[in-house]
């Protein structure tokens, strides 16, 4: 059997693009981030959920009464991301936090803006900062992070 004399290469892209709806919960969430704020919705044992989901994750049952929260609220955990890869929603370093919005039962994993690693720690303060009112598109980069409340 002869020895192949050439390797032949082909670069290809797999991608599986696709659209879907929104729905009415959802789709109320990114609206309140168009208009610059957050909202939650009621499980059947009355805990806010955030983000909202058109089912309770405890019980299965459906969910209703949206409930806006925050602005404010408190970091549970977070990771801090030293070298941000190309992809990742901001490029210098920055924290990824499970936020507990005032108001709300459950966190929203979202950014943290600070500049080092030693201003990040658990259970402190922090607001949601949108983009300008002009701006915002009704997505999830509508809230473009949280940043740290100052402390006295």
């Amino acid at each position: 059997m002869a020895e192949p004399t050439e390797v032949y290469t082909s670069t290809h892209v797999l991608e599986y693009p696709y659209s879907r709806s929104v729905g009415p919960v959802i789709g109320a969430f990114l609206t309140g981030l168009r208009e610059g704020k957050i909202v939650g919705i009621r499980g059947e044992n009355g805990r806010v959920i955030v983000p909202p989901t058109e089912y309770d994750p405890e019980t299965g049952a459906e969910t209703s009464g949206f409930v806006d929260v925050g602005p404010g609220g408190v970091i549970e955990t977070w990771a801090w991301v030293e070298h941000p890869r190309d992809d990742a929603p901001r490029s210098t370093p920055f924290a990824w936090a499970l936020v507990r919005l005032d108001g709300a039962d459950t966190a929203l994993l979202h950014v943290v803006d600070a500049a080092s690693k030693d201003e990040v720690t658990t259970g402190a303060r922090v607001t949601a900062h949108f983009l300008d009112e002009g701006e915002r598109q009704g997505r999830i980069q509508d809230l473009c992070c949280f940043q740290l409340e100052e402390t006295s």
